[in-house]
């Protein structure tokens, strides 16, 4: 018996249901299960070198600028150091031993929240600076973190930032280097996260705290490095 013309789907057989039409009254794809959505491009993965960052961002705001608790006092003895720390100052230069700041939207988002995390918990600070330089891709990849103010105790900042290393970057190891002409202490030791080496080095004065983290490489390529990069994002008036 012919169907009335009135019906849309042929007859099915008894228990079956008529295949759901996709828009405009063709039926889905070949192979694509009913109901299934159309498949949508995948999110893009994140860079390399964001993930690199984004593990070492999160160690050095929990150890050095968080977990350690810097404090910044104004004290009244050794007056001549304390004059030279207020006029001590960071900041993140456009290059830094010879590699360009990276511009990477990625990067420079994280930079971002690198210095506002660093202001809202360093107390009394007076200039922070947290950028990184170079190329992961070329595996030549440099992050800085800084800030100054005036520090009661230079050695305990140090030795708290170190112990944060040993325990976050496996760096079993600091050893003192040398300082380079704005004086204060400074040690530099190999350092390891998800396989990867780095070169790690920190330095504390009377002015100021930092540190400086090489990817790729080791705590003596970084150490050969140390005293340049120190001088141009450390800066006294």
């Amino acid at each position: 018996m012919s169907q009335p013309s009135g019906n849309p789907y042929p007859q099915q057989p008894y228990g079956e249901q008529p295949a759901p039409q996709q828009p405009g009254g063709y039926p889905p794809p070949a192979g694509q299960p009913y109901g299934a959505p159309s498949a949508a491009p995948l999110p893009p993965k994140k860079s390399k070198a964001g993930k690199i960052v984004l593990i070492v961002l999160a160690v050095v705001l929990v150890l050095c600028l968080g977990g350690a608790a810097i404090t910044w006092f104004a004290v009244k003895d050794e007056v001549g150091d304390v004059v030279d720390a207020t006029k001590t100052r960071v900041t993140a230069p456009a290059t830094l031993a010879g590699r360009k700041q990276v511009t990477d939207p990625e990067l420079t988002k994280l930079s971002d929240e690198l210095v506002a995390e660093m202001k809202s918990t360093v107390q009394n600070e007076t200039s922070t600076a947290g950028a990184f330089y170079g190329d992961a891709a070329k595996q030549d990849l440099v992050m800085i973190a800084a800030a100054s103010g005036v520090l009661a105790d230079p050695k305990k900042e140090l030795d708290d930032a170190i112990a944060g290393l040993k325990t976050q970057l496996t760096v079993q190891e600091m050893t003192a280097t040398e300082p380079g002409p704005l004086g204060g202490e400074a040690r530099c030791g190999d350092g390891k996260t998800a396989g990867m080496p780095l070169g790690v080095c920190v330095w504390a004065d009377r002015g100021s705290l930092g540190m400086i983290v090489v990817f790729f490489k080791s705590a003596k390529q970084a150490e050969a490095e140390f005293v340049t990069m120190r001088g141009q994002i450390e800066q006294r008036s």
